[in-house]
């Protein structure tokens, strides 16, 4: 279980000095968690992030508190997060974990998630922000640190790649039926 992001630590704000960062919190947690889960493939990972950004924003009260976006600046830092860690080797894979709390998908999700898994990270990232977390593009280039021109293009590539990788399912619940 990931600890709760805006628990005191030594030396840091306690709850009723970060009303803002507590509002985001209410707001935001389980969308930027679903966000990131798409991203990273891992539920575990994902909630670790995006606590690791919450702890930031206590850490940044002062600037937190300015910013215009602050659930676009969780995003961002939670996407770095989960980069830096991946290249860090510092990412622990919790499946077991993971399976007993997953939601039960059906198989064209499933399919879904195995394909965006197979995405190289940059494209997967583009996709997942895009199209799962609604984010318009200009948002998906902030949040990737890249710009709306290389943001278009992981999305072309993204698609692509995923018109291959899931090519094979069958196009209607009338096909299914009669395979």
């Amino acid at each position: 279980m990931v600890a709760h992001p805006l628990q005191p630590v030594a030396g840091q704000a306690r709850h009723a000095d970060v009303p803002r960062v507590r509002t985001v919190f209410e707001a935001s947690y389980r969308r930027l968690v679903g966000q990131l889960y798409v991203v990273c493939g891992d539920l575990t990972e994902a909630e670790e992030v995006v606590a690791e950004a919450f702890a930031r924003a206590v850490q940044h009260q002062r600037t937190f508190e300015r910013l215009d976006n602050p659930e676009a600046w969780l995003r961002t830092v939670a996407v770095n997060v989960s980069r830096t860690r991946f290249r860090k080797g510092l990412r622990v894979v919790h499946r077991e974990h993971d399976e007993a709390r997953r939601p039960a998908l059906d198989d064209e999700r499933l399919a879904l998630m195995a394909a965006l898994r197979r995405l190289p990270t940059p494209q997967r990232e583009a996709i997942a922000l895009f199209y799962l977390a609604d984010l318009p593009i200009h948002e998906v280039a902030t949040a990737t640190g890249v710009t709306v021109g290389t943001v278009k293009s992981r999305l072309s590539r993204g698609r692509a790649a995923l018109a291959v990788l899931l090519a094979d399912l069958p196009d209607s619940p009338e096909e299914t039926r009669r395979g």
